[in-house]
């Protein structure tokens, strides 16, 4: 694939007109950067989460720490995990993101993104796309349990394959950062 440039040239009266800034003529010849203008009025309060992710609140901020795994496939191993849970305030869910990183190397080992939306019966809908390109709709064949202990952020990951039924995967202990 290439990509070529048009060197069509616009007519005068069809061109868009450089805004002027004070001193923005002396600033540019001197090599200085504009000065800044500070935002007028009262500073304001962040919007409040939409009203059906109450249940998921606690979940909010950025977490690390470190965890461990293990299936019947493969070798137990332990890891570094950071989540980061935001919000956005006219949706009914919350943002995802995830990255993992071998606990002895610091090599990266797996990251994904997605949503997690609350249901009326009080279970969690989670869409996610992972690093590899696959994307999960989580529906009985994953569990994730998250919970406050002291402070940290706690879950279990349970998951069942084609050859083996539902059973622990991963478990882990976050800080909030």
């Amino acid at each position: 694939m290439s990509f070529q440039q048009s060197s069509t040239k616009v007519p005068r009266e069809q061109r868009v007109p450089k805004s002027r800034v004070p001193d923005q003529e002396k600033n540019r010849k001197s090599g200085r950067r504009p000065r800044e203008m500070a935002a007028a009025g009262p500073p304001t309060q962040p919007p409040a989460p939409h009203p059906s992710v109450a249940p998921l609140l606690f979940l909010l901020g950025k977490w690390r720490g470190e965890g461990e795994g293990t299936f019947p496939t493969i070798n137990p191993f332990r890891y570094g995990e950071e989540i980061l849970f935001s919000h956005n305030p006219s949706k009914p869910v919350i943002s995802y993101t995830q990255k993992t990183w071998k606990a002895a190397s610091g090599e990266p080992m797996h990251a994904e993104s997605g949503y997690w939306r609350p249901t009326p019966d009080g279970s969690v809908e989670v869409v996610i796309a992972q690093s590899t390109g696959l994307v999960e709709v989580q529906v009985k064949q994953i569990t994730r349990a998250f919970k406050m202990v002291d402070g940290e952020l706690s879950y279990v990951v349970q998951m069942a394959t084609i050859t083996n039924s539902l059973q622990p995967h991963l478990k882990a202990l976050l800080k909030r950062i």
